[in-house]
């Protein structure tokens, strides 16, 4: 039987730098039982213990792929249910914080995806019309509704390609939780923005005529990334009346008109590949999260590249900023202790369906 877990308020007031060396130590003891999975949005104090750092399914592809015993997601409570789907049943995966959430995850919860569901059933029969795409930026259950429903998940690397996918399987997408990114992944397949129409999950029948469903090409579901809605193309207009030679690049969870006025759009892998492969002494705006733009601006000041936040407001991932030094502290010490502290563990049967959805989207990308 596991012993008592050490109670997280012994390590509330531990200062950040004795909680690194703890981090370390506990390292050390744990050894290859642990890797310590780190997502580039992730703050720089715990960020720098990671033994694996990248988005969030890469990640979590990763870590399925080693033989630790214990998968620590220094992410947020999606990441680290897609970590546990995608692992052996031996491995555990723990969430230092519960509290680390997506508050764009949370505005497509499974009550008002099958809500939306019945409602298109009285228009047309959505098994034979609608295919269901979920962002990997979502629950579980989520993710299982679209294994169950012919449906798919997409990432923001890969997300043209699975709606190709999506489209030749039925004529219609219901694109959720992110309409950003769906609406630009349409718009360069060549859908028109008059295709694409917001379904708002506080309305009946998503605030949407039956006309307007039936002529819909993609339903986007009515959600957004708090950090990414805060940039805005003023912003760039800005940065290219300061600095006419400067570049721009952006990720596509960004409304369409930054997305639009941005030279490249891209997730974070892409956005730091290009950056990388970019001629040194080059100027960049760049419309992501704070963490991510900070480290990567630091990194190549050797090359003369000058990286700028886009936003002039701090906005960064407040919510993944939970996991910090003292939880991260808490959690491996309550393993070397013998005890496993905030396990993430999708039920199984839900874990089958969106493995399945998953599975889908590995294949085509």
């Amino acid at each position: 039987m596991q012993a008592e877990a050490i109670n997280f308020e012994n390590f509330d007031h531990i200062q950040d730098e004795v909680c690194a060396q703890r981090i370390e130590t506990a390292k050390h003891i744990l050894g290859k039982r642990l890797v310590i999975l780190s997502h580039h949005y992730q703050r720089a104090d715990v960020y720098r213990h990671a033994n694996l750092t990248g988005d969030s399914l890469k990640l979590a592809y990763q870590a399925a792929q080693t033989d630790a015993d214990y998968l620590v997601f220094c992410g947020v409570h999606f990441m680290a249910e897609v970590a546990d789907i995608l692992s052996s049943d031996e491995q555990i995966v723990i969430l230092p914080d519960m509290a680390a959430g997506c508050s764009m995850a949370d505005m497509a919860n499974l009550a008002k995806v099958e809500r939306a569901w019945r409602d298109l059933a009285e228009i047309f029969s959505p098994e034979e019309n609608v295919t269901p795409v979920t962002y990997i930026n979502s629950a579980a259950d989520l993710k299982a509704f679209c294994g169950e429903h012919g449906g798919i998940v997409c990432t923001s690397s890969n997300a043209g390609k699975i709606l190709e996918w999506s489209f030749q399987q039925r004529e219609k997408v219901l694109f959720f939780p992110d309409q950003h990114l769906g609406r630009w992944s349409g718009h360069k397949l060549g859908i028109s923005l008059d295709e694409m129409v917001v379904w708002d999950f506080d309305e009946p029948m998503g605030g949407l005529t039956p006309e307007q469903i039936k002529q819909a090409k993609i339903l986007l579901w009515k959600g957004h990334c708090s950090v990414h809605q805060m940039f805005q193309p003023q912003h760039i207009l800005r940065f290219r009346n300061q600095h006419p030679d400067g570049i721009v690049i952006s990720h596509p969870e960004c409304s369409f008109e930054v997305c639009s006025a941005s030279d490249y759009v891209g997730s974070t892998e892409y956005i730091i590949k290009t950056i990388t492969d970019a001629k040194e002494g080059t100027r960049w705006l760049v419309g992501t999260e704070l963490n991510l733009v900070s480290r990567i601006a630091e990194e190549f000041k050797a090359q003369n590249k000058i990286i700028q936040f886009m936003s002039p407001l701090v906005c960064m991932c407040s919510t993944m900023a939970r996991i910090d030094p003292q939880h991260l502290t808490w959690a491996l010490e309550n393993l070397v202790n013998g005890r496993i502290v905030n396990r993430i563990q999708v039920p199984k049967d839900e874990a089958e369906l969106a493995k399945l959805a998953l599975e889908r989207m590995l294949a085509i990308s």
